[in-house]
């Protein structure tokens, strides 16, 4: 009944037979997915190629990658494992090794992703840990996309069990004799969404049993409103900006782009430096810094990175290259 559900909601790609990358774990929610994913490779609806990074923090990370190798051997699935130090990839400490973990498994899919030619990368995101998501960002701070949490269709990645409950992942798993692997530093303190999945959610079901469905409700809410003003702005965008083949830029009416409600000011920079590949950190400071330019009477340019500035000379406005 559950697979039949989740299949039922992938029903979209199956037209071409894609090639799906999944991030394999060893863990109950990604050890599910396999399965699931494996009733599809077997019916010859879907590609499915395992992909398993060692983080190398724990000592018996190495058993781990051993037991998703073993799992993919014994159901003919192609597997393939790397160590994190094989990557060569420099990320800075930002504080978060959940973060910098991220960063990893998701450079090595991609990189996978484009060697094996595949068309998607599934990740076991289930309706928890969108749970923990939004309580982790309204914890660290966060605007209203950030609280639309992960999306189920976010190409190349898909999340297919974010409507499914971890109890029924466990209960699957359980009654069928399946084995997964433990990762004992979820329970660890140490971690901010370890303390929201222990003490913040359990005390909310608590409070009112129909918290999980009440927090889809107003998470699909969230995730329509956040659509409209995406459509918004890009409408906007298109009002105020025109493509200069000169410059091979976006070149805006300054004019135009004053009379907008703040917080559209602040969706059509983003927007603009997103259109440009304008690498930056889209925080509310830089981008006050930039309004301010953009307001004073006198014209130039303000430096958004090493590579970008933003240019305003008389009513236009744009990036150009520092």
């Amino acid at each position: 009944m559950l697979f039949k559900k989740l299949e039922n909601e992938l029903q979209y790609i199956f037209n071409k037979k894609p090639k799906i990358i999944l991030g394999l774990s060893g863990g109950p929610d990604s050890v599910f997915l396999f399965y699931f994913l494996n009733k599809l490779h077997k019916e010859n609806k879907i590609e499915l190629i395992a992909v398993n990074l060692d983080h190398e923090w724990r000592k018996e990370s190495a058993l781990d990658t051993e037991f998703c190798k073993n799992l993919c051997e014994q159901n003919n699935i192609k597997f393939i494992g790397k160590k994190a130090s094989e990557l060569q990839l420099n990320l800075k400490f930002n504080g978060s090794m959940e973060d910098i973990g991220r960063k990893l498994r998701q450079h090595l899919f991609k990189q996978v992703l484009v060697e094996e030619n595949a068309h998607y990368v599934a990740l076991a995101h289930h309706m928890q840990d969108q749970q923990e998501t939004f309580f982790w960002r309204i914890i660290r701070g966060t605007t209203l996309n950030g609280l639309t949490c992960m999306k189920y269709d976010e190409p190349p990645f898909i999340r297919p069990l974010l409507n499914i409950e971890k109890k029924d992942i466990l209960d699957y798993l359980n009654s069928n004799n399946i084995k997964y692997l433990i990762d004992q530093s979820n329970n660890s303190d140490k971690y901010l969404r370890n303390r929201i999945r222990k003490y913040v959610i359990p005390q909310l079901e608590l409070v009112d049993p129909r918290f999980t469905q009440k927090f889809a409700s107003t998470l699909k809410h969230l995730q329509d409103e956040e659509d409209f003003l995406n459509k918004l702005t890009q409408k906007t965008f298109d009002f105020i900006f025109k493509y200069s083949e000169v410059h091979k830029k976006f070149v805006g009416n300054l004019k135009e782009f004053i009379e907008l409600d703040l917080v559209l000011q602040k969706r059509v920079l983003i927007y603009l430096f997103n259109k440009e590949k304008v690498k930056f950190n889209p925080s509310d400071s830089l981008l006050n810094e930039i309004l301010r330019f953009l307001k004073n009477k006198n014209g130039g340019k303000h430096k958004i990175n090493e590579n970008f500035c933003i240019f305003k000379k008389q009513n236009l406005f744009g990036t150009i290259n520092s």
